[in-house]
């Protein structure tokens, strides 16, 4: 929690904080999955028996897929640690990004309400989106929370 611990104010303590699911890694851990079998057909596979095209094939598909695998790990990884979610003893703080960052601050008087959204897999997995309202019309979503019911429970009682 390097920015929430960062901006404290005075007299104010972190309650309760959220973290983003491992499922943001999901892609890069199925592009992975891809390069070992494309690369292990070309390992294992005896030379005499394939065709020019079909290791050719198989070489660019896991040449393709290993960057994919680096474009996607770099931004799971990146959304994965840089979110934080916080309820403070005076505010709920959400923070999004490294290198471009955007928060959300609001005093526990200009929230309004919690909404939390579960796809199936997110119920069965434990994610979802939460989205805190604020007086005013502002909704901030932070995607993949793990646990976000808890995360919307202990924010309640925080905040009131």
């Amino acid at each position: 929690m390097g920015y929430v611990t960062k901006n404290l104010i005075s007299d104010e303590h972190v309650v309760y904080t959220a973290k983003v699911h491992w499922i943001v890694f999901l892609t890069p851990i199925v592009s992975l999955i891809i390069v070992a079998s494309s690369f292990g057909y070309l390992v294992l596979s005896d030379g005499g028996n394939s065709d020019e095209f079909t290791v050719l094939f198989f070489l660019i598909m896991g040449i393709t897929f290993l960057i994919w695998f680096a474009v996607s790990f770099i931004k799971a990884f990146t959304v994965w640690w840089g979110t934080e979610l916080a309820v403070t003893s005076k505010r709920v703080i959400a923070k999004t990004g490294l290198i471009q960052r955007n928060t959300v601050e609001l005093n526990h008087s200009k929230v309004e309400s919690f909404s939390v959204h579960q796809s199936i897999l997110g119920r069965i997995l434990g994610y979802g989106d939460v989205v805190v309202n604020g007086t005013g019309g502002i909704g901030t979503p932070i995607n993949r929370v793990s646990k976000p019911i808890q995360f919307r429970k202990e924010a309640m009682q925080v905040v009131g």
